[in-house]
């Protein structure tokens, strides 16, 4: 079984998944961005999860900076958890994993439809070469960018070429 860090790999996708990478965090993320569920009895109403478990995944989000938890009820105290800009930078990769979900893990017709709301508009994930704009996703390379460890590169296999 995989733990909840990745301290071996060197890889934005493992830190992200360190923060989001369990189910419910990504569906309560789902939910503020897209239906604006921001309380805790609505998160638990709509996806059926255990409170305990919410409130897990809610301060993981909060400790992440991905939430944030504001007053709206003085009396009896009670808050709610809104997206910070953070938060809402997860949009392209839900849209992303939903167009995915249809493709491929879907029994039929999409089930959820996104639409820029100022034109009504369909909304999709693209990849995007700054040079020749939407391309096709096995045209992706990587190399090592400027965050990468010097000491990682210095143990790199070398790739096969046959």
């Amino acid at each position: 079984m995989l733990g909840r860090t990745y301290d071996s790999q060197v890889c934005s996708i493992a830190r992200a998944l360190e923060i989001v990478g369990e189910r419910w965090s990504l569906l309560i993320v789902r939910d503020a961005l897209f239906a604006g569920v921001t309380r805790f009895t609505d998160h638990q109403h709509n996806l059926g999860i255990a409170p305990n478990v919410l409130k897990s995944r809610l301060d993981t989000l909060l400790a992440a900076g991905l939430m944030e938890r504001r007053l709206y009820s003085a009396s009896p105290e009670q808050y709610e958890y809104v997206l910070t800009d953070k938060g809402r930078d997860l949009a392209p990769a839900l849209v992303a994993l939903t167009e995915w979900g249809d493709r491929w893990a879907s029994p039929g017709e999409p089930p959820i439809l996104y639409r820029h709301k100022t034109c009504g508009a369909e909304v999709r994930q693209e990849i995007v070469c700054d040079e020749c704009g939407p391309i096709d996703p096995g045209d992706v390379g990587v190399r090592p960018g400027a965050g990468m460890p010097a000491e990682y590169l210095a143990n790199r296999r070398p790739r096969r070429t046959s």
